[in-house]
C-alpha cells in the first residue's frame, strides 16, 4: 500500500495568520490565486511578464499556476468566501455622496 506525501513546493509556503489556506509566493505576500488571476484574465500577463513585473522567478509562477490546478476547488472556494464578505459589508455598492 503507498501512503500519499505532501507535495513538496520550493517557491510556496502558507502565510501563517492568513485566513487563506492556499499558498503564497515565498517571501511575497503574493497568494497563489492572484498569479493565477493575473496570467487568466482578459489583460493577462505571460508567465514570463508577471515574473518580470513582479520580481519573482519565472520557476515560481510556473510553480504557483500548478498548485492551482491541482486544488482549484479550495481557490474557487476561498474566491466565494472572499465575495459573498465584500457583499456583506456592502462593498460591491456605489460610495454614497
Amino acid at each position: 500500500m503507498t501512503v500519499p506525501t505532501a507535495t513538496q513546493y520550493q517557491h510556496l509556503e502558507p502565510r501563517p495568520g492568513s485566513s487563506y489556506r492556499q499558498l503564497f509566493l515565498k517571501g511575497r505576500r503574493i497568494r497563489v490565486a492572484v498569479v493565477y488571476e493575473a496570467i487568466h484574465s482578459l489583460d493577462a500577463y505571460t508567465p514570463e511578464e508577471f515574473a518580470r513585473e513582479y520580481g519573482v522567478p519565472l520557476d515560481a509562477v510556473r510553480e504557483a499556476l500548478g498548485y492551482v490546478e491541482k486544488n482549484l476547488p479550495l481557490i474557487e472556494a476561498e474566491r466565494s468566501r472572499e465575495a459573498a464578505d465584500v457583499r456583506a459589508r456592502g462593498l460591491d455598492q456605489p460610495a454614497r455622496s
